[in-house]
């Protein structure tokens, strides 16, 4: 069996590891955040990738795609190997940008299915907000002001122009992320119990 793929895309504080750890109780599917992976290959003492991966990630900009997808492929490899009926996944926080999509097609034509991106729009305010309360207690090198700027233009200028993109493939499902997080999930019930 594919791989089945949604991208979950949205800017930093929209809400979507808080719903895709909701939708994975529900509906079953394996939650692959791109940014974590990158974070926890980064701690990796034997790590390759780890001091490249730190750099990009302070200057709040996109690690190059062939890592992210090294690591998003292998994470699907090891699932399926272990149970090849467990092929539903969320992926969080990719494609990023153009050259992101183009390392996944190039990468995994024909090798997985992207069912539809579920979008989770939210202002821009609104998400730096919930960052700055996040980095309170994540202890996370980016939340803080000065970096959540520099990653809302790069969502922006790259991940933006990505969801345009399927939307015009009618490949979109898109969410008002700045409700309640139970408002949001109960929007999000409807478009997973609708898309199967």
């Amino acid at each position: 069996m594919k791989p089945l793929v949604v991208f979950v895309l949205g800017g930093p504080g929209a809400g979507k590891g808080t719903q895709c750890s909701r939708i994975v109780q529900k509906f079953g599917y394996k939650h692959l955040s791109a940014g974590d992976l990158l974070r926890d290959e980064r701690k990796k003492p034997d790590s390759q990738y780890g001091e490249l991966i730190e750099k990009y990630i302070k200057e709040g900009e996109i690690v190059p795609v062939e890592i992210t997808i090294s690591l998003l492929k292998r994470e699907m490899d090891q699932t399926m190997a272990v149970n090849a009926q467990k092929n539903k996944f969320l992926i969080d926080g990719f494609p990023r940008n153009q050259d992101n999509l183009q390392g996944w097609n190039k990468t995994m034509d024909g090798k997985a299915d992207v069912a539809f991106i579920l979008f989770f729009d939210c202002d821009n305010e609104i998400c730096i907000e919930r960052c700055l309360e996040r980095g309170k207690s994540s202890g996370r090198s980016d939340d803080n002001r000065e970096s959540l700027g520099k990653r809302i233009q790069t969502y922006l200028q790259c991940t933006k122009p990505i969801i345009d993109l399927y939307e015009e493939m009618g490949k979109v499902r898109k969410v008002d992320a700045s409700k309640s997080v139970d408002e949001v999930f109960e929007d999000v019930l409807k478009i997973f119990d609708k898309e199967g």
